[in-house]
């Protein structure tokens, strides 16, 4: 969609010799043919992995995340709804979050997570942007959980040394929240569940913190492209 774009990554291109090639297929863009790039990102939408007779190009992706992982091996980083997608592509399952996360939270390594590459060295501070009703509920027998928050068990996962997925928002730009409540019915959800006051504060405690999750984004970045690329 285009309020779930690559955001703060485009401004880390030129450092790290990357071009995204962006496909919107809620706008109804197809899907290209995946041996033209070197790897495939997967950003979030408002709708759920679920909703297949609504947006039946829903199908289509899951297909394309596990042919592109499983078959090509291809470097792959889901975000959000992407991860989501990821985790049924590979036979996992997506569900109601007990506690849905509307803010900055939080996250930290399991045991399995310690000292991985991906995470090691992001910073604790302030968190990360999460926006989400629904979440990994269990992850595919083949994947691994990198790290979760107190709320929510599965926020990052790696299958092998080539894909992996965040349950969070790294992608947090000046324009991204403002975005995402132009989507009809967002700002309403939001409100029933934080109230006005948390509504607001979701707003302004993002905006304070866009220079240190640009950091970590850019830390999460370069994590991601020296493990998939070696470099």
């Amino acid at each position: 969609m285009p309020s779930q774009n690559p955001g703060v990554f485009r401004d880390f291109t030129s450092d790290f010799g990357v071009t995204f090639h962006e496909i919107d297929l809620h706008a109804g863009d197809d899907i290209p043919n995946l041996e033209n790039f070197d790897g495939l990102w997967v950003m979030g939408g408002s709708m759920n992995t679920s909703d297949e007779d609504e947006y039946p190009w829903l199908k289509e992706e899951k297909n394309i995340i596990r042919n592109a992982v499983c078959e090509m091996k291809m470097p792959f980083f889901g975000f959000c709804l992407g991860h989501q997608l990821f985790a049924e592509a590979l036979g996992g399952e997506v569900g109601p979050s007990e506690k849905p996360e509307i803010g900055i939270f939080r996250i930290a390594p399991t045991a399995n997570g310690i000292g991985h590459p991906l995470i090691a060295d992001l910073p604790t501070e302030p968190g990360w942007v999460n926006a989400h009703l629904r979440e990994v509920v269990r992850p595919p027998k083949t994947a691994t959980v990198l790290a979760s928050s107190k709320n929510c068990a599965n926020h990052v996962m790696a299958l092998d040394s080539h894909a992996f997925s965040c349950q969070f928002h790294p992608e947090v730009c000046s324009h991204t929240v403002a975005n995402w409540l132009k989507i009809p019915g967002i700002p309403e959800t939001l409100k029933d569940i934080v109230g006005e006051t948390g509504y607001a504060h979701f707003q302004t405690s993002i905006a304070e913190n866009l220079p240190k999750l640009a950091t970590a984004a850019k830390s999460l970045f370069r994590n991601w492209i020296t493990i998939v690329y070696g470099k």
